[in-house]
């Protein structure tokens, strides 16, 4: 139903400002829409018609007329173009290949809208308006739920309405959103932004938006939201409730699970993220642990796979060991490359951890050695164990982790047939070998390695939340006794205190090449 609207005129000068500095398109989604296609086309502002750089339709396998209507339909304003999928794609499928023609043709904003007539090509211009406002928007959405009771004066049924509000709240306390709506089909888009999420990832269904919204919120985009009105008319609603709520739910709790590295799902996995090791900071932890043992000043200290050293061995740097940091991260742009420029007790080898990482080292005997879960990342963690036994000292101290597979939340997700690699945690994505608490000391032990003590720590709750949360210290100090008690069950990382004993060639050398004297001083036939 056509709008009869004056447009503001700051509202109209920010629209023309964002038209003139930008290649703007407008895409229509549309299924079976032939009562309504023209009558869509014909309510954008003809000002704002002139000026876009494009308008184009895709319509997916309607079985009406609506290619038919849009051919003939009355336009006079940018470039109409008409498109037909070969077979049904879905919603999501549809807007997938329309924002993929709009990056294709170079377009700087794309502009959604429905082809049934259910959000108002009236209010195009409010849209347009936000991206010349200093708000920094990657995306803009209309909103029928910034008007308080806006959505039931236009006439949305009461259970769509609080349907739409409930959803609305549990996405935004799983997803971390703050949207007034998450289900409004009313949006636009920065081409820059759609370029950073694997938008084509998505579901070919009506919880693409959802999806979407989640990318955003993952890439640290920004989404602003503009009033519109609520209009229901004759159009036919082809959204199955349940089933939408069921699959927008599911994505909004598959990425918070994402977030606790519980559960893996790509889409949500944004390629620009950080994929810096976490280090922990909590007393009960790992690193707190390792960070204060108690290293004699002047020793040599490997750290193999630390990083930037944050972790463990900076700690013992500052302290007067000597430390080298084995890794294949090559950047000096942080603190341990800027301290390794004026401290010679500071030393960084880059080197592939698969390869020949030793004679890097310039086959240096080690008194200590850090192997903080790496091993687990190795193609063969066999012959780097043999590696690391091969550039300590006699009596040298290892200590080396990783995590535990048989950690409780583990058995209990594979007992209902869940086996969900993440991007960090037990299930790295990246780890080539999973250990127990038996087979990693059996590990070291092959390698020659002589297991002193076996500790486990439970997993990092306190190093999730705010720093002052007594919940999560609580809970994370029930899990650290936990451990203790029973650390095969309750361990989620598991580390091992080992001594490198002398070699067979130190023993061969020191029983038979260091006694020569004696032999040879002693009587015909005689050893002593």
């Amino acid at each position: 139903m056509p709008i009869t609207r004056t447009c503001p005129d700051e509202t109209r000068r920010l629209a023309v400002q964002t038209l003139a500095e930008n290649r703007v398109a407008v895409f229509i989604v549309c299924y079976n829409a032939e009562r309504h296609i023209d009558e869509v086309l014909g309510r954008i502002p003809d000002w704002v018609a002139r000026q876009l750089a494009e308008v184009f339709v895709i319509d997916d396998s309607s079985r009406d007329s609506t290619v038919q209507r849009a051919v003939v339909a009355q336009w006079a304003g940018a470039p109409l173009k008409i498109f037909q999928t070969p077979y049904n794609q879905g919603y999501g499928g549809n807007q997938r290949l329309g924002y993929h023609y709009a990056l294709a043709q170079g377009f700087d904003l794309v502009v959604l809208l429905h082809g049934d007539g259910q959000y108002a090509p009236e209010f195009l211009p409010d849209l347009l308006a936000e991206y010349s406002r200093p708000s920094g928007a990657d995306a803009v959405y209309g909103s029928r739920f910034l008007t308080k009771w806006g959505a039931l004066k236009g006439g949305m049924p009461l259970y769509k309405f609080t349907g739409n509000r409930i959803l609305t709240w549990a996405q935004n306390r799983l997803i971390g959103t703050r949207l007034s709506e998450l289900h409004s089909g009313y949006r636009s888009y920065r081409t820059a932004a759609l370029r950073r999420v694997p938008y084509a990832a998505n579901s070919l269904g009506f919880d693409f938006d959802s999806d979407i919204i989640i990318q955003f919120h993952a890439a640290g985009l920004t989404i602003r939201e503009v009033a519109i009105p609520t209009y229901y008319g004759d159009e036919i609603c082809r959204v199955n409730g349940m089933k939408y709520a069921w699959a927008c739910m599911t994505a909004a709790l598959q990425y918070r699970l994402m977030q606790a590295e519980i559960f893996y799902n790509p889409k949500f996995d944004i390629p620009n993220r950080a994929r810096k090791y976490t280090v922990k900071q909590a007393p009960t932890s790992l690193h707190h642990f390792i960070r204060r043992l108690p290293l004699v000043p002047g020793s040599g200290l490997l750290d193999l796979g630390g990083g930037d050293g944050s972790a463990a061995g900076l700690a013992h740097a500052e302290r007067g060991v000597n430390l080298v940091v084995v890794d294949q991260l090559t950047t000096v742009d942080d603190e341990l490359g800027r301290r390794a420029a004026s401290q010679p007790n500071l030393r960084r080898v880059p080197a592939n951890l698969d390869g020949d990482w030793p004679a890097a080292t310039g086959a240096r005997a080690f008194d200590t050695v850090f192997v903080l879960d790496v091993l687990e990342h190795m193609l063969t963690p066999e012959r780097t164990a043999q590696q690391i036994f091969a550039v300590m000292k006699p009596g040298a101290k290892l200590y080396a982790s990783t995590g535990n597979i048989s950690f409780w939340v583990i058995r209990g997700m594979h007992l209902i047939g869940q086996f969900n690699y993440g991007r960090r945690g037990i299930l790295d994505l990246t780890h080539t070998r999973l250990f127990t608490v038996r087979s990693f000391q059996r590990l070291l032990r092959n390698a020659g390695f002589q297991v002193d003590r076996v500790r486990c720590f439970g997993p990092p709750l306190a190093d999730l939340g705010t720093e002052g949360s007594r919940l999560l210290k609580l809970l994370d100090w029930v899990s650290a006794q936990l451990a203790k008690l029973w650390p095969g069950m309750f361990g989620y990382q598991i580390l091992i205190e080992a001594t490198r004993p002398d070699s067979i060639e130190t023993l061969v050398e020191k029983t038979f090449v260091d006694q020569r004297g004696r032999t040879a001083a002693a009587a015909p036939g005689k050893m002593v």
